[in-house]
């Protein structure tokens, strides 16, 4: 789905605090599929499930590819809701995580996995998007015009 572009000056709307997780794999041995492959398949439908039941906090996300990475850009509501999904054993990401940790150790280093999570309070953050289609933060809590959160980075930064 192609998003047209939102005229002018734009902030991503919305206040408080965001948490911003990056997950992703590196492939380390191209032969070794067995080992990658699973773990390129299991990020998709734990993305649909998160995108389908946004209560559990996950507010947007984009895909980050390259010719060995993949990875996953994601904001949430907070850092309680991203742990309870990451914790929670009825929901996608546990048996994928089992199903990685057993293929790991047969697969010797085959792929790798990698996470980053950052808590960002309130006046922490700033974006401006300029006749963009939603994205980023932008698009996961939608655009307001600069303007309703100030003109300068230093005032959306909360200075």
């Amino acid at each position: 789905m192609k998003s047209e572009p939102v005229q002018g000056r734009m902030t991503a709307d919305g206040a408080g605090e965001v948490v911003v997780f990056l997950v992703g794999m590196r492939i380390n041995n191209w032969w070794a599929v067995r080992s990658w492959l699973p773990v390129l398949r299991a990020m998709p439908p734990m993305i649909k499930e998160l995108a389908r039941n946004r209560e559990w906090g996950m507010l947007g996300y984009r895909a980050l590819g390259g010719l060995r990475n993949f990875g996953v850009l994601q904001y949430w509501e907070s850092k309680e809701k991203l742990l309870a999904y990451a914790a929670d054993q009825s929901g996608a990401h546990r048996p994928a995580w089992s199903a990685f940790n057993r293929r790991a150790r047969e697969g010797r280093g085959g792929v790798g996995i990698w996470h980053e999570t950052f808590v960002v309070r309130e006046g922490s953050y700033e974006n401006v998007y300029v006749d963009m289609p939603p994205s980023g933060l932008g698009a996961a809590r939608g655009v307001v015009p600069v303007g309703r959160r100030g003109e300068r980075a230093a005032d959306r930064l909360g200075g």
